[in-house]
């Protein structure tokens, strides 16, 4: 009873589900199975995907169940992300140069893009369930993967220049402040560039040692690092606290650390022990060691530096606390050029603008020159971190729980850590030890270090553990993202790797970050992997309010708390931040991001992930759709809007695969195509043949390179289905406005009878519904898009005016590289009464305010008589029609072509047995073609197998016979020829004299000798003028308004395009397509 049942199994289906309350749908149980059994296998989902147990667990041989809560897998983890190497190392420097007012503003912006991130993240992220993968995962099942790609990459390369900068970080940390003897290039004595590229090459020697040693630890097993982090995490939480701790102290017994003055400049610590330039000892004036460094020698009459003699030396107090007062100095900017001296506020030195600077080395010095833009490229990595809890979504309990709450609880407690630092470093640290880096003026010491409590060695020792670990972890964590990406086989170059052990990868990572060590530098590594990672945030925050905008049915996230404008906010900012930060830097990864978007669209694995991207195409699809006029277009936003009719073979394919390349050299209008077809049937038994043939029109339009939609309607009859097509073709306002379809090559067999009427129809049809129309004849010899004419002409007879159809097609078709190389021609044709040469003026005039180069040309047509060879031609089509509409021809002679047909006489039509006609044949006569005997008449056909085609140059004579081909022959009708015509053909006793036949054409339709007298002089012009031609465009007449004269008017177009290669015959759609207006 049912579409797909079949007797057989019905029995099992009725056992199977008997008694489960199902059998009105056991039918369909195959494809839709029960709810129950859904639910349980949906309640058993593991969110660890297939083949991605983690490193240790792949070791262990067993996966743990996911069993970490919102503190321990979300929080912590974001947290010892968070606070990173730049809080230790560079947050004090940017207080001092930016000032507390301008640091607050940085990081206020820094943390708000975070948290912007973290909420339309935490939206993501709840919306559905979320493997490992992380951030990769999000963006490339709301993006798509071409999005989820670049930003995995991009994300992939920030993780790996953060693995570089913790590294880095870590060694300035040993070689300036735990083991400065440790260093392999010595620096004490270097100034300046020496000195820099000294500390530069150290980092690079350490920074590779460190990264290979790394390596091995993670080669060993990850386990161990994992077992680390909670001491990692310790070492940071200490050390944070210990700053606090040391700020509370200062308010009541600040620390002591003197910082030395010259004039307003501030000293290096190291080489003097004293802070003044002599010193009272034994009831005398002694020199100290500062006064050796700057005088030629000991005494107190030495020749000493200028700027030493003329200043007086001071210590303030490097820390004077948070109760003094130090606040107002520090709230403004002090930016420094790189070489400028680290100078006190408020303290006036004696200079001479012009004496030369001596001693520099012995001077604090700016290392770099300092800008606000610079300071953000630098600060913005200590926010990263914040896709910790997402990363390890696979190993959490809930992870749409515990993402949002953990990750913005984390973000909230570093912001308000980072922000009260920026307020109590200010409030503390005196200006020109917050401007000092390395902590020269204050003995070598870590800045931050001074104010912590009990020691500085605790943050140095905690802050360098802190790095070592982050770096660890960034060296675990990057290459799984990369296998996350390559698992999912979006990126051909990676799928490589799809099973390749990840210690391949982590080599792979090992490679990426010496980049960043060989660069050496923090402050220039930083701004690199600052860019990464707000490329990465500003697409979380682009998908967030996509799919809130476009209201994808499948977007409902548990989280709530988000809003598109949020999530929009979040991405202005992160684009900004790109372009602050560093603007080169910026327009890198963009390149960088566009060209892995591009090489994933044009080379990658097609994924259907359901991505808004897709979303955004069907929404922009729909408004356009809306806004496009329901009426017709402006002229000038004409363009053809192509439905290609073709026809399908019995193995579905395109029987004339030429109107497809013809389509594409058409389409410089960039108009829609849609190639449609139709297949004969019920669809339901035909539904399988209508799929065939659209994989079919999609094959050969991608081979074409025809870009456009393809459409099969399955109808009971080819007629009705064509219609179908050309009547619902289309949506809206974007619907074709012109029909291509070829030229019934065959029509003349009586077999392709109904093709030729099914033809006339479409011609019909097209008329009716004011859509052009172009009917190309003998497409086979149409050019493939492979082709290239270097020379040649197309021409346009421009007869009747429709619209300028003639005038754009050849335009769009020499925009095409195969007809570029050829020329526009036009001729229109001059009556009696038209003045031909003013004719002429006023085409060109029109041709130059279109802008079309073309050459012109006026045919005059003079009036001349309807000669007999017209009148012959109409008979004989008249006869044809007749006959085929009076005789069934048996199949065999159905494949010849009937070229001429003469009766014996239009009153009684004299039998002929079939034996005489064979004794003509053998005599070489005309041969006879034998018919079925009707009851009331016989007819006899006069067929001739090597007669040539008719045309004016080979003309049939009127008696039958045909001319020969290389002669002309004059149709003048005298006595002599009469008389002629009888002795060449005595035996045709059927054939009347000549005399005789005339009443014959006076009983002729006299439209139809017209007609035929027309296409006979227009055929005899074109052949005269465009026979080389590569292409000719004409005008295609109008069909007959009745089924009557179907058969002539196909007769009228054969002869009118006779002997033509190829021919466009074009049909205005009846509107203006062209015009002279801009």
């Amino acid at each position: 009873p049912f579409i797909n049942s079949s007797s057989a199994s019905d029995v099992e289906k009725s056992q199977q589900y008997n008694g489960k309350n199902m059998a009105l749908f056991e039918e369909e149980m195959d494809n839709s199975p029960m709810v129950s059994s859904i639910l349980s296998s949906l309640a058993n989902y593991s969110n660890l995907p297939q083949g991605s147990k983690e490193h240790e667990e792949a070791e262990n041989e067993e996966g743990a169940a996911p069993s970490l809560g919102t503190l321990m897998g979300v929080y912590l983890p974001c947290i010892q992300n968070i606070f990173g190497v730049i809080l230790f190392l560079r947050m004090t420097w940017m207080v001092g140069i930016g000032g507390v007012f301008g640091s607050f503003i940085i990081v206020f912006m820094c943390c708000s893009t975070t948290m912007l991130t973290a909420i339309s993240m935490s939206a993501i992220a709840t919306n559905g369930v979320v493997p490992a993968g992380g951030s990769y995962y999000m963006i490339s099942r709301s993006l798509g993967p071409e999005f989820g790609g670049a930003v995995g990459i991009c994300f992939y390369l920030g993780t790996t220049f953060a693995g570089a900068m913790y590294i880095l970080g870590a060694i300035e940390l040993l070689l300036i402040y735990i083991l400065p003897q440790a260093a392999i290039f010595k620096m004490e004595g270097l100034e300046g560039a020496d000195m820099e590229a000294a500390m530069l090459n150290n980092m690079r020697v350490y920074g590779t040692i460190v990264l290979s040693f790394m390596a091995t630890v993670v080669f060993v097993g990850v386990k161990y690092v994992n077992k680390l982090a909670l001491v990692f995490l310790a070492c940071v939480i200490l050390s944070i606290l210990a700053v606090y701790a040391g700020v509370i102290k200062t308010a009541f017994e600040p620390p002591v650390f003197p910082v030395c003055i010259l004039g307003n400049r501030t000293l290096i610590s190291k080489g003097f022990d004293v802070c003044a330039k002599v010193i009272e000892r034994d009831n005398g004036t002694v020199t100290t060691k500062l006064w050796k460094i700057f005088c030629d020698s000991e005494f107190l009459n030495a020749t000493c530096d200028e700027y030493f003699a003329n200043n007086n030396v001071s210590e303030i107090q490097g820390i004077p606390g948070v109760s003094s007062g130090i606040l107002a100095e520090n709230l403004f900017g002090y930016y420094l050029e790189k070489g400028d001296f680290l100078e006190k506020r408020g303290i006036s030195a004696m200079q001479d603008p012009e004496a030369v600077i001596t001693n520099s080395n012995r001077y604090v010095l700016a290392d770099i020159t300092s800008f606000f833009t610079l300071l953000v490229g630098i600060y913005f990595p200590s926010v990263t971190g914040i896709m910790a809890g997402s990363n390890r979504s696979g190993d959490l309990r809930d992870a749409q729980k515990s993402i949002p709450i953990g990750t913005i609880a984390a973000i909230t407690t570093t912001s308000i850590v980072y922000m009260s630092a920026v307020v109590l470093f200010g409030a503390c640290i005196e200006g020109v030890v917050l401007r000092d880096k390395f902590g020269e003026g204050v003995d070598g010491n870590l800045v931050i270090g001074t104010l912590a409590w009990p020691s500085p060695w605790v943050i140095v020792i905690g802050s360098f553990f802190s790095t070592c670990g982050a770096g660890l972890q960034s060296l675990t964590g990057a290459p799984r993202l990369l296998q996350a990406i390559s698992r999912d086989s979006v990126i051909p170059f990676l799928k490589v790797s799809t099973h390749t052990h990840i210690k391949y990868l982590t080599v792979l990572y090992c490679l990426i970050c010496e980049i960043g060590i060989i660069i050496a530098s923090l402050d220039a590594v930083a701004p690199i992997l600052s860019m990464f990672f707000l490329m990465c945030y500003m697409f979380v925050n682009l998908a967030c309010a996509l799919q809130t905008l476009l209201r994808t049915p499948n977007w409902r996230p548990r989280f709530k708390f988000y809003h598109w404008a949020l999530s929009f906010l979040g991405m202005s900012l992160c684009l900004s931040l790109m372009f602050i930060c560093s603007w080169y830097y910026a327009i890198v990864a963009m390149v960088i991001a566009t060209c892995i978007y591009k090489y994933i669209e044009f080379a990658g694995a097609e994924k259907e992930w359901g991505d808004g991207i897709r979303g955004i195409s069907l929404s922009a699809a729909r408004f356009a759709l809306m806004r496009l006029e329901e009426g017709p277009p402006h002229t000038k936003n004409w363009r053809p809007q192509i439905m290609v009719l073709v026809s399908v073979d019995a193995e579905h394919n395109v029987e004339q695969p030429r109107l497809l390349s013809l389509t594409n050299q058409l389409k410089a209008g960039k108009g829609l195509t849609i190639v449609g077809t139709s297949v004969v049937g019920t669809y339901l038994n035909n539904h399988a043949e209508a799929q065939q043939a659209d994989q079919s029109l999609r094959k050969l339009m991608e081979t074409e390179k025809v870009k456009g939609f393809s459409q099969v309607v399955i109808s009971s009859n080819l007629r009705d289905g064509t219609s179908h097509l050309i009547q619902v073709g289309g949506l809206g306002g974007l619907k074709h406005n012109t029909v291509l379809v070829s030229w019934p090559r065959t029509w003349k067999q009586a077999e392709d009878n109904l093709r030729f009427r099914n033809f006339i129809e479409v011609v019909r049809e097209t008329t009716a519904a004011s859509m052009a129309l172009l009917v190309p004849k003998n497409i086979a010899a149409y050019p493939s898009n492979g082709e290239r004419f270097t020379e040649g002409h197309i021409d346009v007879w421009w007869i009747v005016h429709d619209g300028g159809m003639l005038m754009l097609l050849p335009f769009l078709l020499r925009q095409h590289k195969v007809w570029r190389k050829c020329k526009m021609r036009i001729f229109t044709v001059a009556q009696m009464d038209d003045n031909s040469i003013q004719m002429k003026k006023d085409l060109i005039t029109f041709l130059y305010h279109l802008r079309i180069d073309a050459e012109v040309e006026v045919v005059e047509m003079h009036d001349s008589d309807i000669s007999a060879y017209t009148y012959e031609k109409t008979l004989v089509m008249e006869q044809r029609s007749q006959i085929l509409k009076q005789m069934h021809l048996t199949k065999n002679e159905m494949e010849r072509e009937i070229q001429s047909i003469t009766d014996s006489s239009r009153g009684s039509i004299r039998r002929k047995n079939p034996s005489n006609l064979r004794s003509q044949q053998s005599s070489g006569e005309p041969a006879g073609v034998s018919v079925e005997e009707k009851p009331e008449e016989e007819v006899q056909l006069i067929h001739n197998k090597n007669a040539t085609p008719t045309s004016p140059t080979s003309p049939i004579t009127p008696a039958g016979g045909v001319a020969t081909p290389g002669s002309e022959v004059q149709m003048t009708w005298t006595d002599k020829a009469e008389h002629q015509a009888a002795a060449a053909h005595p035996e045709q006793g059927g054939v009347k004299d000549i005399f005789n036949m005339k009443p014959e054409w006076e009983s002729l339709n006299q439209s139809n000798v017209r007609r035929m007298h027309t296409a006979l002089r227009l055929n005899e012009v074109i052949m005269k003028k465009s026979k080389d031609a590569k292409l000719v465009l004409l005008n295609m007449p109008g069909p007959p308004k009745n089924h009557m004269g179907e058969e002539n008017y196909m007769e009228f177009l054969e002869v009118l395009t006779e002997g033509l290669n190829r021919v466009l015959l074009v049909r205005g759609g009846g509107r203006e397509v062209i015009t002279i207006y801009s």
